[in-house]
């Protein structure tokens, strides 16, 4: 259900409708290699680890936010951008209604360091391995990663 609000325009005094609407986010999934991931440590609340990520902005599309978040926050390029999931628990982020579409994607190791450098949002940026993730990851990464460690398990060979 979207919540209204009423405002009163101050030149006219007409009532003006304010609706309230989830933003749209996107968290990227970067895989270094077979097994290993890049996560990020928020520089800012609610702190702790984090898939690399943010809001999308006006006029940009989903893909072009999952790039251009990627290498704001890590420093890295990306190839192969495919979509995941959509997570949308309205609790998810608790400054507010966020809805995100996930994607993964692969370091581009040909397009300059493969080597993640923090930046942006991100405090610190390092790689870890699927199956040793730090405790304290943010908003509910924690789910996205055992969804896709649970895909990755039933599409590799």
């Amino acid at each position: 259900m979207t919540k209204v609000k009423t405002v009163y325009c101050p030149k006219c005094g007409e009532a003006v409708h304010v609706y309230k609407n989830p933003f749209p986010t996107v968290d990227i999934i970067i895989e270094m290699g077979r097994d290993r991931i890049v996560l990020i440590e928020r520089k800012n609340p609610p702190y702790g680890w984090a898939l690399p990520g943010g809001f999308v902005d006006y006029g940009e599309t989903l893909e072009d936010a999952a790039i251009r978040e990627a290498y704001e926050e890590t420093g890295l390029k990306i190839k192969n951008l495919r979509q995941f999931r959509a997570y949308s628990d309205p609790n998810r982020d608790p400054r507010h209604h966020t809805i995100t579409f996930v994607f993964v994607a692969e370091a581009d190791t040909e397009e300059g360091s493969a080597i993640p450098k923090a930046s942006d949002d991100a405090k610190n940026c390092e790689i870890f391995s699927i199956e040793q993730l730090p405790e304290n990851l943010a908003f509910d990464h924690a789910k996205i990663l055992q969804d896709y460690r649970t895909w990755k398990k039933t599409t590799s060979c």
